[in-house]
């Protein structure tokens, strides 16, 4: 017959219930921390690639239309 000892059998539950815990606290740590980023990226107002395509499109039309306007002006005050 094999005979248990106490001692060990003692500092195994121990140590079973220490990594059991250690697991624990590393899963509440990662939830924690993931709700802390949803926190604050939900804060964040993201565009989409469409819409910053047609908005820098719009400024480059907008550009074309300021120089267009500045050599009208310019033309007019040099013939005033």
């Amino acid at each position: 017959m094999q005979s248990e000892n106490p001692i060990i059998a003692d500092f195994v539950k121990i140590a079973n219930s220490a990594a059991g815990t250690l697991a624990g606290m590393g899963r509440e740590a990662r939830e924690g921390a993931r709700e802390r980023m949803r926190e604050a990226l939900g804060g964040l107002d993201f565009i989409s690639r469409e819409e910053f395509d047609a908005v820098k499109d719009m400024a480059a039309m907008a550009r074309e239309k300021v120089e267009s306007l500045e050599a009208r002006i310019a033309a007019l005050e040099a013939k005033g």
